[in-house]
């Protein structure tokens, strides 16, 4: 009796450190974020709004909002979720279309991703994660056979109201969360065989049909043959990096946040966080992040049920694709995509889906058995 009081003692002990760095972590991520979204957009604020603090109250007040989403949906059993999976996924794609309809899409940079609300605005693409994560989940709770081509119909379809806005960063990002889950899931993996080098032709031709697009991969093979133009950007981000040295420049020092570096404080917040922090602080913030997808990681192994399994797996893939992507972009080991880093960019939509996801790990990981 007394041997199994300490073993309960042990696991309820170990549940509680997992929780509390499931919680803890994303905060601390996102309080990270906020001082270097201002540290890295003062500049552009106060000459776009005359107020420099204004993306940081911005930042701010979706980091509230986000965790109050991240506390309620802590409580909220995630068993629940299956049942809203469809209608979840139906009206995903209601607004990926909806996005598209001038008038109704706010369009920026020549991409049309945005839906409007009063002064605010969310993105359907990363509902559409959140979606897909949820309602692939909920789908392959059981073994059945022969449903591969339903499942590339669906993903077909999402794709494609996704490049249509264009949006191919996030486009490769669903695409393989969707893979991943699907792989996860141990269903006809055999097709997955084919799918694959598919997928990569598939990517090729989109990018060789978009002249811009195949620039853009040009631009990553040879960054000098444009500097002032398709390359400017990779050049920017790499002469950041390269300012901030082994220690960094300090905070506050950066020089390309003076309106040099394009999307400083959203896309390539990391480029700016290396100038001030150097090599050895962009290690510490890469480590916190390899500490999150560690307990992740152990909720999604220690799960009670084949749906938490799948769930917690889903949400496990997306904070590592969507920080490798960011990440391997900024240091030239993939081409440039529009995908932020996880906690740390500026954008309420982006940082809305994180803490979400992390309420639902967190309740997953009130029932997993921790060992």
């Amino acid at each position: 009796m007394i041997r199994k009081r300490r073993l309960g003692s042990v696991d309820h002990s170990k549940r509680h450190r997992l929780f509390a760095a499931l919680f803890s972590m994303p905060i601390v991520l996102s309080v990270v974020g906020l001082f270097f979204v201002f540290e890295a957009s003062y500049v552009r604020a106060f000459g776009e709004f005359g107020d420099g603090f204004h993306y940081f109250k911005a930042q701010a007040l979706w980091i509230i909002i986000g965790i109050g989403i991240m506390v309620a949906l802590s409580f909220l059993d995630y068993h629940k979720l299956y049942y809203v999976a469809f209608m979840m996924m139906l009206s995903t794609i209601g607004l990926l279309l909806l996005v598209l309809i001038p008038g109704v899409g706010s369009s920026a940079n020549g991409a049309r991703r945005w839906i409007g609300v009063g002064i605010a605005g969310f993105q359907p693409s990363e509902i559409a994660k959140l979606a897909a994560i949820i309602y692939l989940s909920s789908w392959f709770i059981t073994r059945e056979r022969k449903r591969f081509f339903s499942f590339l119909i669906l993903l077909g379809v999402l794709m494609l109201l996704i490049i249509l806005q264009p949006d191919m960063g996030t486009a490769v990002i669903l695409f393989s969360l969707s893979v991943i889950i699907y792989f996860l899931a141990g269903n006809e993996l055999h097709y997955l065989i084919g799918l694959i080098p598919l997928s990569g032709a598939f990517f090729f031709i989109l990018a060789k049909a978009s002249p811009y697009r195949f620039k853009r991969v040009l631009a990553f093979f040879d960054p000098s043959a444009d500097p002032l133009g398709i390359t400017y950007h990779i050049n920017q981000i790499q002469i950041s990096l390269s300012n901030g040295g082994l220690f960094g420049q300090g905070f506050g020092a950066s020089k390309q946040k003076h309106l040099f570096l394009p999307e400083a404080h959203t896309d390539s917040i990391f480029a700016i966080i290396g100038e001030e922090i150097g090599f050895l602080g962009s290690v510490l913030l890469i480590l916190l992040f390899l500490g999150l997808i560690y307990y992740i990681y152990r909720v999604a192994n220690n799960a009670g049920d084949r749906f938490g399994k799948l769930l917690a797996g889903g949400i496990f893939v997306f904070f590592c694709v969507q920080t490798i992507v960011n990440l391997a972009a900024m240091v030239h080991l993939i081409p440039l995509t529009g995908v932020p880093l996880p906690f740390i960019s500026y954008g309420g939509s982006n940082l809305t889906l994180c803490f979400t996801l992390m309420g639902i790990m967190l309740n997953i990981a009130r029932s997993a058995k921790i060992s």
